[in-house]
């Protein structure tokens, strides 16, 4: 019969195909596609299996062993050692008895400490130089977003924490323009935890990529009533609005500006 091979229909082989190619995608691939996950890069593979990389985390993650082998996709079961044998076993046949295996770890409970562990492996990766060109590419393609400041023209922000502990607040995104930081306009975005992104890659990136530093603006937002300006002295003014000033000399006039008021410093120790 046409459209029938060996028994099945060609439907049948198409959920086949795609269901076994749904089966290749790796956790980490999946992790990363689902909605709301859009600022994470994958780690790869060789990063993770790396133990140096991992240094100090088994303390820090529940089930640490169960959720690595989970984002490796490794199979995930629990080890322990027979308690029920005599003390007076021979010791050959003690260094040669094979752990024996549970059932695996519900992956209800195994499932969050799998995303703990590998948003702190993600903060980790951020910092290298592999992780820090891929950040770089997505900042310069504005993957993430612009401020939602009106005189920072659009400028692309980079998804950062305010802390490198897990679970203490969620992820913000920063201006490099401004230099301030910004919730996520998204709610999906705003349950990340800001841990898994750190509080050092993004200022690490501009040090390495300084062509990526934009054009400061140096317009600020001057209140006004009736088209007379209010004084930053009036309790509704402008009061911290010396926060957003930025110098508009050059680098050498500041370090000969700098160097003048130190010697006049002197001078006047002297006198």
């Amino acid at each position: 019969m046409e459209g029938n091979i060996f028994g099945k229909t060609k439907s049948d082989l198409d959920d086949s195909h795609s269901s076994s190619e749904s089966s290749l995608q790796s956790w980490i691939s999946w992790y990363c596609s689902l909605p709301g996950n859009e600022y994470y890069i994958e780690v790869p593979e060789e990063f993770i299996d790396d133990e140096f990389n991992l240094t100090g985390l088994s303390v820090l993650v529940p089930y640490y062993n169960q959720a690595l082998e989970t984002i490796l996709d490794m199979e995930c079961a629990e080890y322990f050692d027979d308690q029920t044998e005599s003390e007076e076993q021979d010791d050959f046949l003690k260094e040669n008895k094979k752990p024996k295996r549970m059932k695996p770890v519900d992956s209800r409970i195994l499932e969050p400490y799998a995303f703990m562990l590998y948003g702190l492996i993600h903060q980790r990766y951020l910092l290298t130089r592999d992780g820090l060109r891929l950040m770089a590419e997505r900042y310069a393609h504005t993957e993430f977003g612009t401020c939602p400041r009106y005189y920072c023209d659009e400028s692309p922000v980079l998804p950062v924490g305010k802390f490198d502990q897990s679970g203490k607040e969620s992820v913000h995104l920063y201006c490099p323009i401004c230099l301030d930081i910004y919730n996520p306009p998204s709610s999906v975005h705003q349950s990340i935890d800001g841990a898994h992104f750190g509080t050092t890659y993004a200022n690490l990136l501009f040090l390495t990529f300084p062509e990526l530093i934009p054009q400061v603006s140096h317009q600020i937002y001057q209140p006004t009533i009736f088209g007379f300006r209010v004084s930053p002295l009036s309790l509704s003014g402008p009061q911290n609005q010396w926060l957003r000033a930025k110098p508009q000399q050059s680098n050498n006039n500041t370090v000969n500006d700098l160097s003048c008021k130190t010697e006049n410093l002197h001078i006047d120790k002297f006198l």
